[in-house]
C-alpha cells in the first residue's frame, strides 16, 4: 500500500495490475527515494561486520556504540549516538530436524534459494510446509514436475484454497509431516505414505539474527521471541540508543514499519519520551505472558495477526499516525480473505466495492468495473524484470 507521503501506483506505464511484478515496488522504492533524497544518506555494498557499545559513556551520559563495516576491501569504524536494527527477516533460512535428513543424497534446498522451476522438470518433488511460499512454489512446479507432493504438520494447515488447488490439479498430493529420509530416496510419511522423490523444497521459513549485534546478553533471541523489547521496538536497558524496527509480522506493509519509525525518529529527537525502565521491563513481561494465556508459542510473539484496530491505536499513541483509510481496511481484509480462499485465482478475481473503487481511483489506479460474474478482466501476465 505504499507509505503515508507517497502512494503507490502505477507510473509511466507501468504495471497496473493489483498484485504486480517485483519491479513495480523497485521502481517505487527507488522514486521514492529520489524524491526525499535519501540515497544521500544510504551506503549500498557495504557490510555490517559489528555493532557494540563503546566503552564508557558520552559527556553527557548517554550510550554510544561503535559500528564496524566493510566495503570491499575496507573496513571502517564510526562511533554513532544511536543504533536501529532494521534487517528484516529473511536471512537465515530455517530448516527442519527430519531423521536421515544428513544422508538423503538427492537434491535438497530452502525457498529462500529457489528462483525459477524448469530444473525440475519431470521430477517428483516435495514441498514442506504451506504458508505462502509452500503453495506459490507448489504451484508453479505442478507446470513442469511430474509430481508435487506437500507435506504439512497439521491438515488445520489446509485452507480451502489448497483443497481446490488439490482438487484442480492431478499432479498436486497432500501428506502428513516427514517422518524419515532414506539414501535410495524414498521419502515416508507420519501419515505412512511413502515416495522416491528427486527434490525436497523446504519451504520453512527463517530464523531471525543478528551476528553482528554485540549487547552483552541485554537482547536475545529465543525461537525468534527477540526481547526484551518495548512495543517490539526498544530494549529498556538500552533505549533509546538502540531500537528495532520491523520486528513485527502479520501487519500491514510497509505502513507499520513506517509508523514505528516515526516513533523513533520523535524519541531520539526528544520530542517524544519512554516510559522508565522499571515500566518498560513490566509491560513486556504483561505481554509475554498474555501470549503464554492465549497459547501462543514464543516464535509467535512478533506476530500481530492483522489487527488493523491495534496498528490504528499503535500509531495514534505513540506518534500521532493518521489512521488507515476505511477503504484500504476493507481492501485488505477481502484480499486477506480472497488469498486464504482462492490461491491459485486471487490475483485476478476479486470484486471491489464501491467504496474500494474510489479510493483506488484516488490514489492514482485505473479504474476496474466488476463484472456480471463478479470478478474483473483477467490480464495477460507481464514478464518479470
Amino acid at each position: 500500500m505504499g507509505f503515508s507521503d507517497y502512494p503507490f501506483y502505477p507510473r509511466n506505464g507501468g504495471d497496473a495490475r493489483r498484485f504486480p511484478v517485483h519491479g513495480e515496488f523497485l521502481r517505487y522504492i527507488r522514486d521514492f527515494c529520489d524524491v526525499f533524497g535519501l540515497m544521500d544518506a544510504v551506503r549500498l555494498n557495504t557490510r555490517v561486520l559489528h555493532v557494540g557499545v563503546t566503552p564508557g559513556a558520552g559527556d553527557d551520559g548517554c550510550l554510544r556504540w561503535l559500528v564496524r563495516s566493510r566495503r570491499g576491501d575496507e573496513v571502517t569504524e564510526e562511533v554513532f549516538d544511536a543504533v536501529v536494527v532494521a534487517v528484516g527477516h529473511f536471512a537465515k533460512p530455517r530448516l527442519p530436524d527430519i531423521k536421515g535428513m544428513d544422508k538423503w543424497s538427492r537434491r535438497q534446498l530452502h525457498s529462500h534459494s529457489y528462483r525459477v522451476p524448469d530444473s525440475f522438470q519431470d521430477e517428483v518433488v516435495v514441498i514442506v510446509g504451506c504458508h505462502e511460499s509452500g503453495k506459490e512454489i507448489a504451484l508453479e512446479l505442478r507446470q513442469v514436475a511430474r509430481e508435487v507432493h506437500i507435506s504439512v504438520k497439521s491438515m488445520a494447515d489446509v485452507t480451502a484454497g489448497v483443497s481446490k488447488m488439490l482438487t484442480k490439479h492431478h499432479n498436486l498430493h497432500l501428506h502428513l509431516q516427514i517422518d524419515s529420509l532414506f539414501e535410495d530416496g524414498r521419502v515416508v510419511f507420519a501419515d505412512g505414505s511413502c515416495v522416491v522423490a528427486d527434490a525436497i523444497v523446504y519451504c520453512t521459513g527463517y530464523d531471525d539474527s543478528f551476528p553482528f549485534l554485540d549487547t552483552g546478553g541485554l537482547v536475545t533471541v529465543d525461537d525468534n521471541r527477540v526481547g526484551p523489547l518495548f512495543e517490539h521496538i526498544f530494549p529498556p536497558a538500552l533505549a533509546p540508543s538502540l531500537s528495532f524496527v520491523g520486528m513485527p509480522t502479520m501487519v500491514v506493509l510497509p505502513r507499520f514499519y513506517e509508523v514505528q519509525a516515526r516513533w523513533v525518529a520523535q524519541v531520539l529527537s526528544g520530542k517524544r519520551t519512554l516510559p522508565p525502565v522499571e515500566e518498560m521491563l513490566r509491560c513486556v513481561e504483561e505481554y509475554y505472558r498474555a501470549k503464554e494465556m492465549a497459547g501462543l508459542s514464543k516464535r509467535r510473539t512478533h506476530h500481530i495477526l492483522f489487527d488493523l484496530e491495534y496498528m490504528d491505536e499503535f500509531g495514534k499513541k505513540y506518534c500521532d499516525f493518521p489512521k488507515l483509510d476505511e477503504w484500504k481496511k476493507e481492501l485488505f481484509r477481502q484480499t486477506v480473505n480472497n488469498v486464504r480462499d482462492n490461491h491459485e485465482s486471487f490475483r485476478d478475481d476479486y470484486n471491489d466495492s464501491h467504496l474500494i473503487r474510489e479510493g483506488l481511483r484516488s490514489e492514482g489506479w485505473p479504474p476496474k468495473e466488476p463484472q456480471e460474474d463478479g470478478g474483473v478482466p483477467k490480464q495477460q501476465p507481464l514478464l518479470p524484470l
